[in-house]
C-alpha cells in the first residue's frame, strides 16, 4: 500500500468520507497519516458543495490505535513536536469548523483515535463487548503528557468528573459505559454498521444546510475563547510536565497557571 492510500477521500453527494486507511498498524497516526487526515479535512471544508463529513477506518478490529509512537525513535524530539502541533491543529480544526463530523466506529480507539472520536459531533458506534472494542486514554501509564486536546476533548464530552477518571487512571472502557454517558448518537449491530451508517448520512445530509452549520457553529462561538485557552493551557503544562520541582515550586506554577488562564 502505498502512502498515498492510506486517507481514502470521496465525496458522494453533499457528504465527505474520509477513510483512515492503514489496517496494518491498526490505524496508528504516523506523520502520512496525520497529515492526510488534516490535508482531507481541509479540503472537506473548503469545498462550498459539501454539507457535512463521514470520518471512519477499513477493517474491524481497530478504529484507531493512536500515534503511532513507534514511528520515530524516543529522543526525536522534533518529530514529536510536529506530530503534536499537526495533532492539535486536526482535532481544534473538527471542533471549530462549521460542517458537522459524523464518525462512525467499528472498533478500539486509544489515544489520539479516542480524541478524534471525541472530536467529532455525531458518533455512530458498532454494538460490541468491551473484549471486543474498548476505548482508552493511555498517556499518564506511558509516560506521555496528554496534549494534542487531550485533556480538553474529555472535558467536553463528558464533563469534568468522568474527564479526570479517563486520563488518571488510563482505564479501559467498553460501549456499555458510552451509553450510560450519553455519548454514542446511534449503535448498530457490526454487521449491519455500513449499511445503517448510510441511511443516516443520506437522512442527515437533507437538513437545511444553513441550520447544521449555524447550528454548529453558535454552540461553537458560544465555547470558541475557551477551547482556544484550554489547547493554550494544555501546551504549557506540557511543556512544564517534563521537568522534577519541589513541592513549593510545583505549588507556584499552579498558582501561576491559575492567574493567567483564569
Amino acid at each position: 500500500m502505498s502512502e498515498e492510500e492510506i486517507i481514502l477521500y470521496k465525496k458522494r453527494r453533499s457528504i465527505a468520507i474520509i477513510t483512515l486507511n492503514r489496517p496494518k498498524m491498526a490505524h496508528a497516526f504516523n506523520w502520512n497519516l496525520m497529515k492526510g487526515l488534516y490535508d482531507a479535512l481541509i479540503k472537506a471544508h473548503n469545498n462550498g458543495s459539501i454539507k457535512c463529513i463521514l470520518l471512519k477506518s477499513t477493517g474491524e478490529n481497530a478504529f484507531s490505535s493512536g500515534i503511532d509512537i513507534r514511528a520515530a525513535s524516543a529522543d526525536d524530539t522534533e518529530y514529536l513536536m510536529k506530530m503534536r502541533d499537526l495533532g492539535r491543529k486536526v482535532t481544534k480544526i473538527m471542533l471549530l469548523m462549521k460542517k458537522p463530523i459524523v464518525v462512525q466506529v467499528q472498533g478500539t480507539a486509544i489515544g489520539f483515535g479516542f480524541e478524534i472520536v471525541m472530536a467529532s459531533d455525531l458518533r455512530i458506534f458498532a454494538d460490541r463487548p468491551r473484549d471486543e472494542m474498548f476505548f482508552r486514554m493511555p498517556e499518564i501509564a506511558i509516560g506521555i503528557y496528554p496534549q494534542t486536546g487531550a485533556t480538553i476533548l474529555p472535558l467536553l464530552a463528558f464533563g469534568l468528573s468522568y474527564a479526570k477518571n479517563l486520563l488518571l487512571t488510563s482505564d479501559k472502557i467498553g460501549l456499555e459505559k458510552l451509553k450510560n454517558l450519553n455519548f454514542p448518537t446511534r449503535v448498530f449491530p457490526l454487521d449491519r454498521l455500513e449499511i445503517e451508517t448510510k441511511k443516516f448520512m443520506r437522512t442527515f445530509s437533507k437538513r437545511k444546510e444553513s441550520f447544521m452549520h449555524l447550528i454548529k457553529s453558535s454552540l461553537t462561538i458560544m465555547n470558541n475563547k475557551t477551547i482556544e485557552r484550554w489547547y493554550d493551557l494544555e501546551d504549557k503544562c506540557g511543556e512544564l510536565a517534563y521537568e522534577s520541582y519541589s513541592q513549593r515550586e510545583l505549588d507556584e506554577i499552579i498558582k501561576d497557571l491559575y492567574d493567567k488562564y483564569p
